[in-house]
């Protein structure tokens, strides 16, 4: 019986994840329309960092729990499905634009964060409360630079927002207050359907008596990057692309800067089950994303099927270790 209520849930989570992510990206463009502010930055901050709220309540919760393999692994992990299974998976549905300013500030920073989280993990075997304390503090930076930039930008080109609002057509009408409540009920909905999927699936790892470490870095890493994957693939369908892009790029500066950043000030992580295959292949499709995106400005169906090619050969190795 408990195993039937646990696939069920799972289901109903999946459920949640796919409307959550309509309403995010719905709520989320119109505010970025009403503000003034590029979809491109929304999708770098607040959808971002919307969606990484699942990866922030496992890492947190498993640091206090004092399990460090999961909640680092849940992170290491994240970024690589965030990189190869979602934008693979939304350049096969379409071709994805990329925008120019990713490489003025955002894609550099994303690379500058990964290798220095990489470094402290190899050779501290985890991440420390002052390592903790310096990413803290640059998300923050990071954030409002984002934001105030892209207000010195629309203060003297208003082309992207007049763009967005003849883009959205009846939908820029919505009021300021419908589109938070729709973007609070698109969160609500990612991450009660994360944790439902996300508890379905680590109950059937652990029947099948599957290592902490091996569950961080892909079940409960899938489980949590499923609203991004779910705010990707919904924003691409609709056109939205630069959501689409930005939310990965986001939130992987997130998972980073903001988790890793957070859950160490309450305990110190130990992560010794994190090897050094993981860690690399996460600073090495961090890496590759760079020449990916800026090759034509834009990530191919060819680029994407080599992204998911990359996520599938991983997982299979992970699961034959």
């Amino acid at each position: 019986m408990t195993a039937y209520l646990q696939i069920c849930g799972g289901l109903i989570g999946l459920l949640l994840l796919y409307y959550g992510a309509e309403f995010l990206v719905k709520g989320g463009v119109n505010l970025a329309t009403r503000m003034k502010i590029s979809p491109l930055v929304i999708g770098l901050t607040l959808v971002a960092f919307a969606t990484s709220a699942p990866e922030l309540v496992v890492s947190v919760d498993s640091a206090l729990k004092g399990m460090g393999n999961i909640s680092i692994g849940n992170v290491v992990g994240s970024n690589i499905c965030n990189i190869t299974l979602i934008l693979g998976l939304c350049a096969v549905i379409t071709p994805l634009r990329v925008n120019r300013k990713l490489f003025r500030l955002d894609v550099p920073v994303l690379i500058l964060s990964c290798l220095v989280f990489a470094l402290f993990c190899f050779f501290g075997q985890g991440i420390n409360r002052w390592q903790g304390g310096v990413f803290f503090l640059s998300i923050i930076a990071y954030t409002f630079w984002s934001v105030w930039k892209a207000k010195q930008i629309e203060k003297r080109n208003l082309k992207i927002a007049h763009d967005a609002e003849e883009k959205l057509g009846a939908e820029r009408e919505f009021p300021v207050t419908l589109a938070l409540l729709l973007v609070a009920a698109g969160l609500a909905g990612l991450i009660g359907g994360a944790k439902l999927f996300v508890g379905c699936a680590i109950y059937l790892a652990k029947a099948l008596s599957v290592s902490d470490a091996v569950i961080g870095l892909t079940i409960v890493a899938v489980g949590t990057s499923l609203p991004e994957l779910a705010t990707s693939v919904v924003a691409a369908i609709k056109g939205e692309k630069d959501i689409a892009i930005g939310n990965v790029v986001g939130s992987n500066i997130f998972n980073i800067l903001a988790i890793m950043g957070l859950a160490p000030l309450f305990r110190p992580l130990h992560a010794p089950g994190i090897s050094l295959v993981d860690l690399g292949l996460m600073v090495f499709c961090t890496l590759v994303l760079y020449p990916i995106m800026k090759t034509g400005y834009k990530i191919s169906r060819t680029e994407g099927i080599f992204l998911l090619a990359v996520y599938l050969a991983y997982t299979v190795w992970l699961i034959l270790q």
